[in-house]
């Protein structure tokens, strides 16, 4: 292991803390999307209800993050060719983009489908539309849409992760540890 994979500077403990926390959410929250395929039932009924509670949840944090962001920049990045620096950036501004959209997606398409929305079932959010099943049905495919963009790009950000881990050593994923 090199000497900066052991110096590089880590991320501030609130922005490791947000981080993880998002991630600890996103592993909640794509497992209730997938198991509340019929929102009729009662065990679906509160499966959605969590889904859209976490949902807000993770909106809330990851504005936190950015507004932390804003004041703590993070570390200097490692080193690296250009096209990889230039790759991360847009990598980590579609994340941030994706995982503001999504919860606000979902917000829409709840509120299409007169469903209550909660933040984790203790404040009661406004409906941001009237009830409208086609653009309930409009806004759920894009809601689902970037959900599995969403997929695609932690997919890719893990694996860059790895790699730059593993193949490289060069203390980029030590520093969000």
């Amino acid at each position: 292991m090199s000497t900066l994979a052991l110096s590089a500077p880590r991320y501030h403990p609130i922005s490791r803390l947000l981080h993880w926390a998002v991630v600890g959410l996103l592993l909640v929250e794509y497992p209730l999307a997938w198991l509340m395929t019929d929102h009729r039932g009662a065990p679906e009924a509160a499966l959605s209800a969590w889904h859209i509670g976490v949902g807000m949840a993770v909106l809330t944090l990851l504005l936190l993050r950015l507004l932390w962001r804003a004041m703590v920049p993070p570390p200097p990045a490692v080193p690296m060719p250009a096209w990889q620096a230039r790759a991360a950036h847009l990598a980590h501004g579609l994340l941030y983009a994706a995982l503001v959209l999504l919860p606000l997606l979902g917000w829409l398409a709840a509120s299409a489908r007169d469903w209550p929305v909660h933040w984790l079932g203790l404040v009661m959010l406004p409906a941001l539309l009237p009830a409208n099943a086609t653009l309930a049905g409009l806004l759920g495919d894009a809601h689902q849409a970037v959900a599995l963009g969403l997929l695609g790009l932690i997919g890719l950000h893990v694996a860059a992760a790895l790699y730059h881990a593993v193949i490289l050593r060069d203390g980029s994923l030590r520093r969000m540890l």
